[in-house]
């Protein structure tokens, strides 16, 4: 899942994007309004953390901007004013969930993954084909009720493949997936996760398999 952080706060901001990352998110990280339209313009987001005192205004007068670009996106506003006029005007402005500053990570986490839950949201909660089996939620796998664990990046690759199952996802997608714009990436990276993907998927017992499409992508299918 691919979370759009804007945040402006030199210390918090890649603290919060590092910590999300290690609990399976890609993380963009905007540090003002402009950047993070910008962001919202050039790609797919699944959810945004959305602080509301930036460098160039209030947070809360880009989520009608955001919706647009993208129907539906769930979008979490931060702010350390946390009064009860402050999370009513939040929600009013189209937030879906309202969080004051110091906030607890795991509480976060928490409050993300039930609002990438809901019907509108794209992800089913759980994704499956044959015996492998995806909790989107939980972001956990398994095969045939086994436990599967799996780094972050494999996580992520699965997870899109999965949600596309039977049809080619372009290796921009994949990227897009796996990997923040802030994020260096090796020339052969996309290639060496799909590798590691597949091992722990054939040493697990799962009956599907990973068609690469020379050129264009990857596609998850049921074992032939």
């Amino acid at each position: 899942m691919r979370i759009l952080l804007v945040e402006d706060d030199r210390d918090l901001g890649p603290l919060v994007a590092d910590n999300l990352r290690r609990d399976g998110f890609a993380v963009d990280l905007a540090p003002s309004l402009a950047d993070a339209l910008a962001l919202a313009e050039a790609g797919a987001f699944d959810a945004v953390v959305l602080d509301r005192r930036l460098p160039d205004g209030e947070g809360l007068s880009i989520v009608v901007p955001l919706h647009r670009l993208q129907p539906g996106l769930p979008i979490l506003a931060l702010t350390a004013r946390d009064t009860t006029r402050d999370r009513i005007d939040g929600l009013n402005a189209g937030a879906d969930d309202y969080m004051g500053k110091p906030f607890d990570h795991g509480e976060l986490v928490a409050r993300l993954r039930a609002l990438l839950r809901r019907p509108r949201d794209m992800l089913a909660p759980v994704l499956t084909l044959g015996l492998l089996s995806f909790d989107g939620a939980r972001m956990e796998a398994s095969v045939a009720g086994a436990p599967l664990s799996l780094p972050r990046r494999e996580r992520a690759l699965l997870q899109v493949l999965l949600r596309n199952a039977g049809k080619v996802v372009q290796k921009y997608a994949a990227l897009d997936a796996l990997y923040g714009l802030d994020e260096a990436v090796e020339p052969n990276a996309l290639e060496a996760v799909v590798s590691r993907l597949r091992r722990r998927l054939t040493e697990a017992g799962a009956d599907v398999e990973i068609v690469t499409v020379r050129g264009v992508g990857y596609m998850m299918r049921g074992a032939t």
